[in-house]
C-alpha cells in the first residue's frame, strides 16, 4: 500500500519535469523583435525639446490612439525623428516614437496612427520644424465623453496648456478622429453634430485660440448600425476652421473597425496635406 499512496508524488514530479523541459526546449521570442519592443518603450530626449514647437493636440478615440501593426523594420515615416517630439503622460518632451500612445490610452494594447506619418509629411515641406506631438486620444470613448467638464477633455485641455508653457510654440491644429462608438445608439449619432461644434467651441474659448484649426477624420467604419448619419454630421459641421479628411475606403483590419497599418500612412499623408493646403492658403490671405 504504501508504494500506492506515493503515487500521486510521483506524478506530480512527473508533470512537473515534463513542464520544466517543455520551457527549456521552448524557443525564445526572436531577440529583433525583442530588442524592438525594449528600445520603443525608452523615452529619448531630444536637443530640440527646449526649442519652440509647433504643435498638435491629438484627440479621439482608437483609431487615432493607433491599432495598425508594427511591421518589422518600420516604415521610414513611422520612425523616430529628432526633430518630432511628444509630450509623455508625465509632460516631458521625448522623441517620438510608436506607439505614441502608450502611456495615454493605457487600458488597449496601442499601436501605429497617423500622427508619425503627418508629422514626416510637415517635415518634408519645411525640415527646419520642430514639431511636438501631444496624444490624448483614448480607445472606445463617445463623443460627449469629450464634452466641457468631463475627465478626458480636461485632461486634453491641460495636456494642450502645458504643451504650449514647455518650451513654448504655437498650436497648429487639433487632429481629430472620433466618433465609431457614437455609431452604436440612435440617439448619439444625431446629437453628434451639435456636440462637435460645440467641442471646437469649447476648446477654442478654453485654449484662448479663437481660429483654433481643427482637422477631423471623416469615418472610415463604425461599431453600430449609425455609422453614415454621423459622417453626415462631419460633413455638415458649419463652423471656420473646421475642415475634413476622409478615411472612408482606406484598408481596414480583419475587425472591419480598425485602420490597418497601410491605412494610417496614407491618412497620416493626407492630414499632413490638408494641414499645408489649410496654411499656405491662410498666408496668402494676409
Amino acid at each position: 500500500m504504501k508504494p500506492a499512496a506515493r503515487r500521486p508524488l510521483l506524478l506530480c514530479a512527473l508533470a512537473a519535469a515534463a513542464a520544466l523541459s517543455f520551457l527549456l526546449v521552448a524557443p525564445p521570442p526572436p531577440l529583433a523583435a525583442h530588442l524592438s519592443s525594449l528600445l520603443l518603450a525608452l523615452p529619448v530626449t531630444s536637443p530640440y525639446a527646449p526649442r519652440p514647437k509647433l504643435l498638435f493636440l491629438l484627440a479621439g478615440q482608437s483609431n487615432m490612439a493607433g491599432r495598425g501593426l508594427a511591421p518589422t523594420p518600420l516604415p521610414p515615416p513611422f520612425r523616430p525623428h529628432p526633430r518630432v517630439l511628444r509630450l509623455t503622460a508625465s509632460r516631458r518632451w521625448v522623441v517620438a516614437s510608436p506607439p505614441l500612445h502608450a502611456d495615454i490610452d493605457t487600458h488597449k494594447a496601442c499601436g501605429l496612427g497617423p500622427a508619425m506619418p503627418f508629422a514626416h509629411r510637415l517635415l518634408g515641406a519645411s525640415p527646419d520644424l520642430v514639431l511636438g506631438l501631444v496624444p490624448s486620444a483614448v480607445g472606445g470613448t463617445r463623443i460627449w465623453m469629450w464634452a466641457r467638464g468631463e475627465p478626458l477633455y480636461e485632461a486634453a485641455v491641460a495636456r494642450a496648456r502645458a504643451a504650449l508653457g514647455a518650451g513654448g510654440g504655437a498650436l497648429g491644429a487639433v487632429l481629430w478622429f472620433q466618433g465609431e462608438s457614437d455609431t452604436i445608439e440612435l440617439d448619439d449619432a444625431t446629437a453628434y453634430g451639435g456636440r462637435m461644434e460645440r467641442l471646437v467651441n469649447d476648446l477654442r474659448a478654453d485654449l484662448g485660440i479663437p481660429g483654433l484649426l481643427v482637422i477631423q477624420v471623416g469615418l472610415a467604419s463604425g461599431e453600430g448600425n449609425y455609422t453614415d448619419i454621423v459622417r453626415e454630421a462631419q460633413k455638415n459641421i458649419k463652423l471656420p476652421n473646421v475642415i475634413l479628411v476622409d478615411a472612408i475606403g482606406l484598408p481596414l483590419r480583419d475587425d472591419q473597425l480598425h485602420l490597418s497599418t497601410e491605412a494610417q500612412l496614407r491618412l497620416g499623408d493626407m492630414l499632413g496635406q490638408a494641414y499645408l493646403k489649410f496654411n499656405s492658403s491662410t498666408e496668402s490671405r494676409q
